[in-house]
């Protein structure tokens, strides 16, 4: 197998620790990526070189990608794996708090993607992988702005494939369902305090609860699911554009879209009372 130079971000934990663990396995040059560096440099060990690099600090990814290229020449891979999710009711979200997840969920990766692609270009070659999810195909309820950040994720990943494909550079989204991670916990924690002491509160608890409770069960998938789709698309010769995966995502998506839309309403709606 062909070595690869990747950056990674989000590699602290979850989904982006597994993925850069599995990647430097393989023998690629892995940089792992995170705001905090002291939380990745246990991957050191694995293999993975940690850096430091907060995608809401343009630079810090300046920096970051200009180290790398100092280092290895070149950037073969990026993984765009950096997010977060704030739920509650839209008229509760600051839209302060509104910027802020776009900020790490969009515009950063955006920004980073920037600053990678004249080099890929140059190289004629590179592959950007993007983490969306489910909840870029299908709203939930409280979702509001999470939902927001993560279908234009879509849209923009879905632009740059075919703006980037005749410079010799593929790109990917990556849409997990229910995976077991610590998201769902910070996100049902954000939730309960969105909503609490408004007009929303007590469907914000009933939401929050059942987000805590499917978090801390067995009935999610294990997040090392997603990062073999992630190193499947980075060592396919001709990587899928979407990758699906995750408990219930295939029919979240596929009742998001049959059913008429007040249906999906009055179901978003029976689970919060």
């Amino acid at each position: 197998m062909e070595q690869k130079v990747i950056l990674i971000t989000g590699a602290s934990s979850g989904i982006g620790y597994d993925t850069a663990i599995r990647l430097a396995g393989q023998g690629h040059k892995v940089y792992g990526a995170a705001r905090r560096v002291e939380l990745v440099e246990r991957l050191r060990e694995r293999g993975v070189i940690p850096i430091r690099m907060d995608v809401t600090d343009e630079i810090s990814m300046i920096d970051g990608v200009n180290g790398i290229i100092d280092t290895e020449g070149r950037i073969d891979v990026l993984i765009n794996n950096a997010g977060y999710g704030y739920l509650g009711a839209v008229e509760n979200v600051s839209i302060a708090e509104a910027k802020r997840q776009l900020e790490v969920n969009l515009f950063g990766l955006a920004r980073l993607t920037q600053l990678v692609l004249p080099f890929m270009r140059k190289q004629h070659s590179g592959r950007i992988i993007n983490t969306s999810s489910v909840a870029g195909k299908a709203v939930i309820m409280f979702g509001g702005w999470y939902n927001v950040s993560k279908y234009s994720v879509e849209a923009f990943s879905d632009a740059l494939r075919m703006e980037v494909k005749p410079f010799g550079i593929d790109v990917s989204i990556i849409e997990p369902g229910g995976i077991k991670t610590d998201w769902g916990i910070i996100a049902a924690n954000n939730l309960d305090t969105s909503t609490i002491d408004t007009a929303y509160e007590n469907m914000g608890y009933k939401m929050a609860s059942l987000l805590k409770l499917g978090y801390t069960s067995n009935l999610l998938s294990n997040p090392r699911k997603v990062a073999k789709a992630i190193t499947r698309a980075v060592n396919a010769r001709r990587p899928r554009v979407r990758y699906r995966l995750g408990a219930g995502s295939g029919l979240i998506v596929f009742f998001h879209a049959i059913l008429p839309a007040r249906w999906w309403d009055a179901i978003m709606r029976k689970i919060a009372s």
